[in-house]
């Protein structure tokens, strides 16, 4: 097993002072922030990215020095585990960082994983930090339990509007293999025929595992659809995408909200003519609201590259759970801890939440906007996903 630790708290004492003496300043503790994700094989890219988001925030807390509950001030630790995408590698990581590393939450940006820790979290006494939109995964009545996404139920009617509209009505599917792209394509299937579509042909892939997406995608295409349905990891999806382009498709993508467009046209060598009448997230690159165009330079500062959509989720998610701790006193009591998540969200500035997560469903879901971007004209121009309007 691959074990990266984060220290960002460097050169700092972790432990607390025994026996200080009255008036003494109390030494800094450290709370751990535990981790699980793909660091290797196809996923890396989108678990890295995720992490980053937990690293730059954990950075910007410490560099504040700290965070204060109960009198004591503590800093933050990010420990990550890698679990290959892997939903049992994922359950045994959460154990050891609940029980060595004593994690009130453990983030993990797969449903399968996420899924697996259920089984076990209260009991064990942590909140699953759920980078996931499964809709399903605040359904099973799991009281600890945190969707960091928007479902994504909710880009379901603008993307067939779009697609279908601007494409036709013939949906090939070739999304990928894994939990959260069979979830998306139970719903995106009969959501297209009772738009009055038709399913023309169905050949999910392994994303995480191949490269060479040739064979399965041009089965796909024999179908003749004029809209394909795609999406995994943004580096795997992108070669999807080109290779269909190569097999000479020449309609619309649908691409599962785990893709990231800006980050499959990077992958791509920035040909954005490939990926034209895809629709999928708006990359955070072109949200024009105040707590994204304020995140966005300083993710270039530190990574120097853009920001995606995964790393100012989890940046405003670990924002949102210190300040959960300030606010129940606490942070080792999970059940506390996620009973003022939602207060939390809502005490945020603009500048510690770019995702604009203001609250948190009674189910543990973040509520969130949809924002919603398309490829037409060789760049990304928004789309209001409640009406699915396309903006000029």
């Amino acid at each position: 097993m691959m074990i990266t630790r984060r220290r960002v708290s460097t050169g700092l004492a972790a432990a607390a002072m025994f026996g200080a003496l009255s008036g003494t300043a109390l030494a800094q503790e450290t709370v751990t922030i535990g981790w699980t994700g793909p660091l290797s094989g196809g996923a890396a890219l989108y678990g890295k990215n995720t992490l980053s988001g937990l690293e730059l925030a954990a950075k910007e807390i410490n560099d504040a020095g700290g965070f204060e509950v109960g009198g004591k001030k503590y800093k933050v630790e990010v420990v990550a585990l890698d679990d290959k995408y892997s939903p049992s590698e994922a359950a045994v990581n959460a154990k050891r960082l609940r029980s060595q590393y004593k994690a009130p939450i453990v983030f993990c940006p797969h449903s399968g994983g996420n899924f697996a820790m259920q089984a076990f979290n209260e009991q064990d006494g942590f909140i699953v930090g759920a980078y996931t939109s499964v809709p399903q995964m605040t359904e099973r009545g799991n009281k600890l339990t945190l969707r960091i996404p928007p479902s994504f139920a909710g880009y379901i009617d603008p993307f067939i509007k779009i697609e279908m509209g601007g494409f036709g009505k013939k949906l090939g599917m070739a999304g990928a293999d894994h939990d959260y792209a069979k979830a998306w394509a139970a719903l995106i299937a009969p959501a297209w025929k009772a738009a009055g579509g038709t399913v023309v042909a169905e050949n999910p892939m392994s994303y995480n595992k191949d490269t060479d997406f040739y064979s399965g995608v041009s089965r796909v295409i024999a179908a003749s659809p004029d809209v394909m349905f795609i999406g995994g990891a943004s580096e795997p999806t992108a070669l999807v995408a080109k290779q269909a382009r190569e097999l000479g498709f020449q309609g619309g993508f649908i691409v599962m909200d785990q893709a990231k467009l800006d980050e499959m046209a990077a992958v791509l060598g920035n040909d954005m003519s490939l990926l034209e009448g895809a629709i999928g997230t708006l990359p955070l690159i072109h949200d024009s609201r105040p707590g994204a165009k304020s995140f966005v330079p300083k993710y270039r500062k530190a990574y120097n590259r853009d920001p995606g959509t995964e790393a100012s989720l989890n940046y405003t998610t670990l924002n949102a759970v210190t300040e959960a701790m300030k606010l129940a006193g606490t942070v080792s009591d999970a059940t506390a801890i996620h009973a003022k998540l939602s207060e939390a969200f809502g005490k945020l500035s603009p500048e510690r939440n770019p995702s604009n997560i203001n609250s948190v469903d009674p189910k543990g879901g973040s509520n969130a906007v949809l924002v919603v971007g398309l490829v037409k004209g060789g760049k990304v121009v928004p789309v209001d996903a409640a009406t699915g309007t396309i903006s000029n």
